[in-house]
């Protein structure tokens, strides 16, 4: 649960750098921006803010980084990149804001701040010295002084900019009641979901009815237009496989970037967790009676994973608790002494930090180093073969794109055998149909349906690599007969007519209910299966129905009642309110402060993330913010 480890302190996040949510293992990772290049070629740029451009390189040195220390699996990468980009897109705007405003940050303000990450850097009042500092940077924060002074300073503008924006945010007494009561306030209701998907099977067609209905909605019946294409397509992934890079760039490249692979010291390490967030002191002391047997159990014998996985707390929990790797710095500073403490193979005490008790198993201690270029030399290799297939794919569509110029009538086969591409042909397509053979990109379906029959295209660049699109065959769009649109019309008729069964069964089902004969009853004789929830709060969910929040009726009922049907989505939902468990006016008054506290937070995040997006609609507007959609599509592209 390295998610509910992170400080929370804004500064501390953005220079350990970008939080990027991995929900599959419930944590945040931290990735430090790097540097650019001086020249960019226009396939490389993925944004421009205000002049100031966010590269593929930029964002691909940071995933190479994070793929270093196996913290992210690489099937996710594209996941990660598109966050990055984001990321490195929203520090250029809030930089050209603050700017705008006159807000800046004075060296005094850097180096208190700095003074205060790193009180290491100081003897008293006395700075350690240039070479001890940069040492200590390195170890803490794994990147060299000017990058680390650099976060300082955007960390800093951000918390103005922060400040600036929800300094005048304030709750009143009716909101914070209003949030204990939506987090508090339980039902626990039967119910019944009438899904039309269901019942479309019992829904009877004839021949006469489906004639009828065509005959009444022939208009939506158009077949519509479809083609034919032929394609030559240059393969990034074969052409990837051509290439080789020699053993002397992929020293360059490690020799250049020496800093990334200098790993700081760190543990891998499971917890148990038990929460005692939001918690009475009452609670918390049966928390920990209850922490503590867990303890003795782990320290005379007891499997700490099995113990993990039946008391753990944490997302964490079904790994048998597994944390992963942790780097000195980047968890709670309860957590990081006693994890860092621990001989390998070793059980914590009972450790509390903000979150909660854990208790902790060190597996594995690695001290700070450079990893050597044997070790890294693997994960260089795909970043320097995708700069050259890119580079090299550029070029060679540009020398494509010359050949069409020439004559658009030209034969697709010359050109495929003059440029080693490899040709393919499409089934009959319709503007929404899906592309297999090409993809789903729309600026094929523009090209498949703008393009003139027997005319060569300009080069389009795909997920796969780049192809030359030309059209063989068009079959204009026409008015369907029965015949034809039968299929259609057969599902369109059955939908209509179960979402009208679904309605009439709600209805008789809410009717019965409200009667003397009971919901249960009235389920059971119209072949319905009812279900009884466990109490849930409006912040909930129910099985089928999904989030509590659509239930907004059902807070309304009271207890015993049958309310009317509720349409939510495509089905209708049934329900007999069986209790209501009311808040307490002794509990509200004992959690105010903290509601209060949470509350607050809310509508200040709220009013900063509203000032971020209406900050980026204005800069588009103004033109200072451009993304090139087809290189982060590129970039973001599944591997």
């Amino acid at each position: 649960m390295l998610k509910a480890l992170q400080r929370r302190d804004t500064l501390v996040r953005i220079v350990l750098g970008f939080v990027l949510v991995l929900i599959s293992v419930g944590m945040l990772l931290y990735l430090i921006p790097g540097q650019g290049g001086s020249t960019t070629s226009s396939s490389e740029v993925v944004a421009e803010v205000g002049g100031q451009q966010v590269t593929a390189t930029e964002v691909r040195r940071q995933l190479a980084r994070i793929e270093r220390r196996g913290s992210i699996p690489r099937a996710l990468a594209p996941l990660y990149a598109q966050q990055l980009v984001n990321q490195l897109v929203s520090q250029h705007m809030l930089e050209l804001e603050a700017k705008r405003l006159g807000i800046s940050v004075s060296d005094e303000e850097r180096a208190e701040r700095i003074r205060q990450l790193l009180p290491a850097a100081y003897a008293g009042e006395t700075f350690v010295g240039m070479e001890r500092y940069a040492a200590e940077v390195q170890q803490r924060f794994d990147l060299a002084v000017p990058e680390f002074e650099e976060l300082v300073r955007l960390g800093l503008l951000e918390e103005k900019l922060r400040r600036l924006v929800t300094d005048g945010v304030s709750v009143t007494p009716e909101e914070v009641e209003q949030e204990f009561r939506r987090r508090n306030e339980k039902i626990k209701m039967e119910y019944v979901v009438v899904k039309p998907d269901e019942l479309e099977a019992k829904v009877a067609v004839g021949d006469p009815d489906l004639a009828s209905y065509f005959e009444k909605n022939k208009a939506r019946y158009v077949v519509p237009e479809r083609r034919v294409v032929r394609f030559a397509r240059m393969d990034l992934d074969q052409l990837r496989q051509r290439l080789t890079v020699p053993d002397q760039d992929l020293r360059a490249y490690y020799d250049e970037h020496i800093q990334q692979y200098r790993l700081p010291n760190r543990v891998h390490a499971s917890h148990i967790l038990f929460k005692t967030i939001g918690k009475t002191d009452a609670e918390v002391d049966e928390i920990r009676k209850k922490a503590e047997d867990v303890l003795k159990k782990a320290q005379h014998g007891g499997k700490f994973e099995e113990l993990a996985k039946q008391y753990s707390e944490d997302t964490t929990k079904d790994k048998g608790g597994d944390l992963g790797w942790i780097l000195q710095g980047q968890t709670v500073p309860e957590f990081e002494k006693a994890a860092f403490s621990l001989a390998p193979g070793s059980i914590s005490d009972l450790v509390h930090t903000q979150y909660g008790l854990h208790i902790i198993k060190v597996i594995e201690h690695e001290n700070a180093r450079t990893q050597s270029f044997e070790e890294v030399r693997a994960s260089v290799l795909p970043t320097l073969t995708d700069e050259k297939t890119e580079r090299l794919a550029t070029e060679q569509a540009n020398e494509i794109a010359a050949e069409v110029r020439k004559s658009s009538r030209g034969s697709l086969d010359e050109l495929a055998k003059k440029f080693h591409l490899s040709l393919g042909e499409t089934r009959q397509v319709a503007a929404n149909d899906l592309v297999p053979e090409l993809g789903n990109a729309p600026e094929l379906k523009d090209a498949i349906f703008r393009q003139r029959q027997g005319e060569l295209g300009a080069p389009l660049r795909t997920d796969r690599g780049y192809v030359v699109l030309s059209v063989k065959e068009i079959q204009a769009a026409h008015p369907g007969t029965f015949t034809e649109v039968r299929d259609n019309v057969t599902a369109d008729y059955r939908r209509e007519k179960a979402v009208e069964l679904a309605k009439a069964r709600a209805e008789e089902l809410s009717k019965r209910g409200q009667s003397g004969e009971g919901l249960a009853a009235a389920a059971k004789a119209l072949g319905f299966e009812i279900k009884t929830s466990e109490p849930f709060a409006r912040t909930g969910t129910v099985p089928e129905v999904g989030s509590a929040r659509q239930l907004s009726a059902v807070f309304a009922t009271p207890a015993g009642q049958t309310g009317s049907p509720a349409l939510l989505g495509a089905n209708w939902v049934v329900y007999h309110v069986v209790e209501r468990q009311e808040i307490k006016e002794e509990d509200f008054l004992k959690q105010r402060k903290e509601f209060e506290r949470q509350v607050l937070q809310s509508k200040r995040e709220l009013a900063y993330e509203s000032f971020r997006s209406a900050l980026e609609e204005r800069l588009k507007r103004e033109g200072k913010l451009q993304l090139m959609p087809d290189n982060i599509k590129r970039l973001t592209r599944p591997i």
